[in-house]
């Protein structure tokens, strides 16, 4: 399994809804060449489900802080556009994803999440008297996560399994991180955050940072 890490984001035209029930196609790699703006691009697994909505909610809430540094906030799912709207279109309290704003993939034909290497199919075999493959797993994406340059080159890429939610605040920092390394020239260690020390990229760098932390 390769890392996209390094190398542009996949150019591909995937189906997006948003809140207004607008089906529109997105390209996640123009979206950051030619508004020259980062990506924050996450999947998550189903709609209708149980940690996905908080994530969704948690990305919205800090979608403000996205915004301050540039960056362009896109969800996505295997979904189709309808179901998406048919969440977008439930409230809260009943488990709905309403008052999200940011666009939402809807990669149901799976062309992108395919090239990406994140779907849960654990094994396929293939049924000689069907000639047809047969896949283990939902065939649904992980919880992966993508920060794309204003270049659409992918600076990160993390992947979590299903039970386990992201945290938004950590993307913000890596960010930051990014824009600080793009402006700075200098290097982000450990646990940094906006405001702390880095490091110039050399071992002196390395050696003055550690003395003095």
């Amino acid at each position: 399994m390769a890392t996209a890490v390094g190398k542009k984001f996949p150019d591909l035209n995937v189906d997006a809804m948003n809140e207004m029930g607008d089906t529109f196609k997105v390209n996640v790699l123009e979206e950051a060449v030619n508004n020259k703006k980062k990506v924050l691009l996450f999947w998550y697994p189903k709609d209708f489900t149980f940690v996905c909505p908080t994530e969704l909610h948690a990305f919205q809430a800090a979608l403000g802080e996205f915004e301050k540094r540039n960056t362009i906030v896109i969800g996505a799912s295997c979904d189709t556009p309808e179901v998406h709207f048919a969440w977008l279109s439930t409230s809260k309290d009943n488990g709905g994803i309403e008052g999200v704003t940011y666009p939402i993939l809807a990669d149901s034909n799976r062309n992108l999440s395919s090239i990406l290497g994140i779907l849960d199919i654990t094994n396929e075999t293939y049924d000689e008297a069907t000639g047809t493959v047969q896949v283990e797993g939902d065939n649904v994406t992980y919880r992966a996560t993508y920060i794309i340059d204003e270049d659409g080159v992918v600076q990160h890429e993390s992947i979590n399994n299903m039970p386990l939610g992201r945290n938004v605040g950590e993307y913000l920092r890596l960010v930051d991180a990014l824009t600080h390394v793009q402006e700075k020239g200098e290097v982000c260690p450990a646990n940094w955050e906006e405001g702390k020390d880095a490091m110039s990229p050399n071992a002196k760098g390395t050696a003055e940072y550690l003395a003095s932390h």
